[in-house]
């Protein structure tokens, strides 16, 4: 099992960018992908998920209107769209999984956010945004 993140990098304050999490070594059916982020000096973040066999889509309320989560199971790629950015923003954003049946969002629907629920990581992307 392998993510792989790119997209990140040095944007303005108000721009937008798009990152792309690009999995192999099992079916985004079946599992929860989600995106963190870890901002200097804070734990690292949930802000969204999304599991195809809950229907579930989620956001944190940080990114909530801005940023947009979607998925292309066939080609097993996650993106994250990011409109309006702000400095708040810079970290180092990550795509993590965990089996769905695993993590059991129509259970316990805060989960998602759990950091120790994810069994796979990727290596992470820097997202800087400049004021």
């Amino acid at each position: 099992v392998q993510l792989v993140e790119s997209g990140g990098g040095l944007v303005q304050a108000g721009g937008s960018l798009r990152l792309t999490c690009a999995a192999s070594g099992f079916s985004f059916d079946d599992y929860v992908i989600a995106w963190f982020r870890r901002a200097p000096g804070k734990e690292r973040e949930g802000i969204s998920c999304i599991s195809s066999s809950d229907r579930i889509e989620n956001y944190a309320d940080s990114v909530k209107g801005r940023f947009t989560a979607s998925s292309d199971n066939a080609q097993n790629i996650l993106f994250l769209q990011m409109n309006n950015l702000k400095s708040d923003d810079t970290a180092v954003y990550y795509c993590a999984a965990v089996r769905a049946s695993k993590i059991k969002l129509w259970r316990y629907p805060r989960r998602w956010t759990w950091t120790d629920e994810y069994e796979h990581w990727g290596q992470g992307t820097q997202v800087t945004v400049s004021s």
